[in-house]
């Protein structure tokens, strides 16, 4: 991306060219753009495996060291020029800090939601700001969601889906669309009885427990992106709860994690997770009660 400073010293050396101040605006327009389409072509290099690149120079065993890098997205194997990172090892490490940045700070767009029917509701928190410093405020229902729950959503269901954006709007971009479907069909498959999605912004994992207190939920399966790391940006977790109410103790949850492009595929996990939830209601139990 280009820097403030760049596009500064851009527009500083146009005027300084002007002969009108409306050629002067066009050219710099031409400028910007022209800088702009020359950043498209810049090869983008979060998208490249790191599982698949080796850095180290002269590997002794190269295919033993492949074999091992594919086992896992952690930095494995990374190149070092004397005492410090390769250049392209610390680009790749920037990269990645601020794909986290940009999951935790963005919101969830409301033209993914829309595709994926689900309206808006909202915790106590106001701000990704207020999110971020005070967790208690993302774990309980703003009095309007309340009443916007209660107006909307099926009461009483025996299985309540939701989504939270969490720790990572990226999260919900990239598996929403393919685990949300495949959970619902899963569960109908089962013959069991679900609410009405919706989503929740700015929403803690505990949160779920105000929503199953508000629609007389039996289970409550919160679909939430979880904190970003360097290994991905993307992961969502989903948490289930039997029977919850405000201030259950965590332990009681059941959770499957690393739902991701390259963890757990998003349709699979799905699937996966309606086989868990009907694991719940035949058992009676969530979390450390569960024998799974």
């Amino acid at each position: 991306m280009i820097s403030e400073k760049e596009l500064k010293d851009i527009i500083s050396q146009v005027l300084k060219e002007m002969d009108g101040e409306g050629k002067a605006l066009e050219k710099v327009k031409e400028r910007v753009e022209k800088t702009l389409s020359n950043l498209e072509e810049v090869e983008d290099i979060t998208k490249i495996d790191l599982r698949e690149v080796i850095d180290v120079v002269n590997p002794k065993n190269r295919e033993e060291l492949l074999k091992y890098k594919r086992k896992t997205p952690a930095r494995v194997g990374i190149g070092r020029a004397g005492t410090r990172y390769t250049t392209s090892t610390m680009l790749r490490f920037r990269a990645d800090h601020a794909s986290a940045q940009d999951a935790v700070f963005t919101d969830v767009s409301d033209e993914i939601l829309a595709k994926n029917n689900l309206f808006t509701v909202q915790t106590r928190c106001n701000s990704k700001d207020e999110y971020i410093t005070r967790p208690d405020l993302g774990r309980r229902l703003s009095d309007e969601a309340v009443k916007v729950l209660k107006e909307r959503c099926k009461q009483n269901p025996t299985v309540q889906v939701y989504v939270s954006d969490g720790l990572s709007s990226t999260a919900v971009e990239a598996n929403v669309e393919n685990i949300l479907p495949a959970l619902l069909n899963g569960l109908k498959a089962y013959g069991i009885n679900t609410g009405t999605p919706f989503f929740l912004k700015y929403g803690r994992v505990a949160a779920s427990d105000d929503v199953a207190e508000t629609l007389g939920a039996t289970v409550t399966c919160v679909l939430i992106g979880e904190r970003p790391g360097l290994a991905t940006a993307e992961s969502m977790s989903a948490y289930i709860t039997y029977k919850g109410y405000v201030g259950i103790p965590e332990a009681k949850r059941t959770v499957v994690s690393n739902i991701h492009e390259k963890g757990t595929p998003a349709v699979e996990a799905g699937a996966h997770v309606a086989h868990i939830i009907k694991k719940i209601l035949d058992a009676k139990a969530s979390g450390q009660d569960l024998k799974l």
